[in-house]
């Protein structure tokens, strides 16, 4: 079978304005701040504690995020982020994009530093019905880490194989490492520190389809 993988949030959904505006729910006008820094703060939390479950992980990443801007935040007011999550916004291209590939014949699959509870609720979301979910409690690690790509591959064995995401960091490193083929969907415009390592990369999922093919 034929696959392609995708990171959800970033990815599929904007996860910056998720963020942004839940943080702005309990810190009004702090949200494009305390996006940044809680940024700079989860990946140490997941390398510290890969076992902790992703909603503990948000909580303290917006803890940590909260005193480095020395924003007051409330006991309660850290569970925000998963409160919100299943409410962020699905990026407009996905719908048409992904069910081009579900017509070409390829196969949907997530890989997602995410529960299963709270990524049950973003499917219901999502626009396109995925073959695959694989979550960072079913891995027992976060990505970077390789434990959703071997999971994946030991579960589905796929003939062929594209990973898609936003995160350089999170994504293009580990399916590199693996010589997993991919595009780099590189919403901020960013600078890839090691280039070569970019086999596509496209500004949004306009044209997805044609990027795989070519790999």
């Amino acid at each position: 079978m034929r696959w392609v993988t995708f990171d959800c949030f970033g990815t599929l959904v904007d996860w910056r304005h998720g963020i942004l505006t839940s943080a702005d729910l309990i810190a009004p006008g702090q949200g494009p701040r305390l996006l940044e820094a809680y940024n700079r703060h989860e990946p140490d939390v997941q390398a510290e504690t890969p076992e902790l479950r992703y909603r503990h992980v948000m909580a303290e990443s917006l803890r940590r995020a909260c005193a480095e801007e020395k924003v007051e935040l409330q006991a309660d007011d850290a569970s925000v982020l998963a409160a919100t999550i299943p409410y962020w916004p699905v990026f407009p291209e996905v719908e048409a994009e992904l069910s081009t590939l579900r017509a070409a014949g390829w196969n949907l699959a997530l890989l997602t530093n995410c529960d299963r509870d709270l990524i049950a609720e973003t499917l219901r979301r999502l626009p396109v019905r995925f073959d695959a979910v694989v979550t960072a409690e079913d891995a027992r690690a976060y990505k970077p880490a390789n434990a959703h790509f071997e999971l994946f591959k030991r579960s589905y064995e796929p003939a062929a194989w594209v990973h898609a995401a936003q995160s350089y960091f999170h994504d293009m490193v580990p399916a590199h490492r693996l010589g997993i083929r991919r595009v780099w969907i590189n919403r901020q415009g960013e600078q890839a520190p090691d280039p070569t390592i970019i086999q596509r990369v496209l500004p949004d999922l306009h044209g997805l389809l044609t990027a795989v093919q070519n790999l």
